[in-house]
């Protein structure tokens, strides 16, 4: 007599399936949940930089030599700096069939809804780096573009000896000036936090084993190194070039204050700000529904010696 088969079985009984999404499309990048952002109104900020001081000389006293010079003369010059807001879109399509009559384990429209605005905070960490208006003018500036000449430190490339070292990332946090001094991230690649990582191992003194908790925006804690007592955040979204020989770069900066005269900040809009959902309704000409998500955001980097950059430093593999 022939037992029951798996197939016969399986017609009367379902496997389970386990509700919610795996995510297996991650881009690691914990800065983005401590980044403050400054809602502002209308769609574009402008602020002043200092670029050159009103002109001091001394002078003598009497007898001819209390002439001003002409260099006590000179006025204040400013650059005007204007930083537009820029939108990102996306809308969740799903069937009224397949959302009415699919939707046990999982909502049909609440997964497509937050796959959405994953997308859009994917979009905007990879602005926040590579973001150039002037390939894509729909696109706002990123750090890559907006990075001063004067904060870029060299390092090195492929040519490079040496390579990535401690001393470079000393340089690095001495640039940054503009919150006194204070730093308040070191960013880069996994691979160079590796590189890192063998530094500290090769130097014999100084601990692997320092971390700092931080909490993010959406209130849960997360263990991050720190050197010198800035914190490293982790950003895959800065490029890695090279096969044999890796280089990326490393970021150094501090966060504006509120103030608008300090270091980075995101931008989004006061009026809606963040992502918003807009339930759009029923579309014309099929049996889907519409749900809209928008992110109208930017970056500014107030003052110039708030963030700085260790450029093309290698990280992996022989000099050329």
């Amino acid at each position: 007599m022939a037992s029951l088969t798996l197939v016969e079985a399986a017609k009367i009984q379902q496997n389970p399936l386990i509700a919610g999404i795996i995510e297996s499309i991650v881009t690691v990048n914990p800065m983005y949940q401590i980044l403050p952002f400054d809602q502002i109104v209308g769609n574009a900020l402008l602020y002043t930089r200092e670029n050159a001081i009103g002109g001091v000389a001394p002078i003598g006293t009497g007898g001819g030599s209390n002439t001003i010079p002409a260099a006590a003369k000179t006025p204040a010059t400013f650059t005007p700096v204007t930083t537009p807001l820029k939108a990102l879109i996306g809308d969740a399509l799903v069937d009224h069939f397949i959302e009415t009559t699919m939707g046990t384990q999982n909502s049909q429209k609440g997964v497509q809804i937050m796959s959405k605005a994953k997308g859009l905070g994917r979009e905007y960490q990879r602005q926040f780096i590579l973001g150039d208006s002037s390939v894509d003018p729909l696109e706002y500036d990123g750090l890559e573009k907006l990075m001063p000449t004067a904060q870029i430190i060299d390092g090195g490339g492929s040519s490079s000896v040496t390579g990535f070292t401690l001393d470079l990332l000393d340089e690095l946090i001495s640039s940054i000036k503009s919150k006194d001094g204070q730093v308040d991230f070191l960013m880069a690649h996994d691979i160079a936090i590796r590189k890192y990582m063998g530094l500290l191992r090769a130097s014999g003194g100084a601990s692997i084993n320092e971390v700092k908790t931080i909490t993010l925006s959406n209130g849960q804690t997360q263990e991050v190194m720190y050197y010198r007592g800035i914190p490293i955040y982790r950003n895959d979204w800065i490029p890695v070039t090279g096969t044999t020989t890796k280089i990326t770069d490393v970021y150094a900066g501090c966060f504006d204050d509120g103030s608008r005269k300090v270091g980075l900040s995101g931008l989004t809009s006061a009026i809606q700000s963040g992502i918003f959902v807009t339930n759009v309704g029923e579309a014309e000409d099929t049996n889907d529904t519409i749900t809209r998500l928008r992110f109208y955001s930017s970056m500014a980097i107030f003052s110039e010696l708030g963030i700085g950059k260790i450029n093309d430093a290698r990280v992996f593999g022989p000099a050329a």
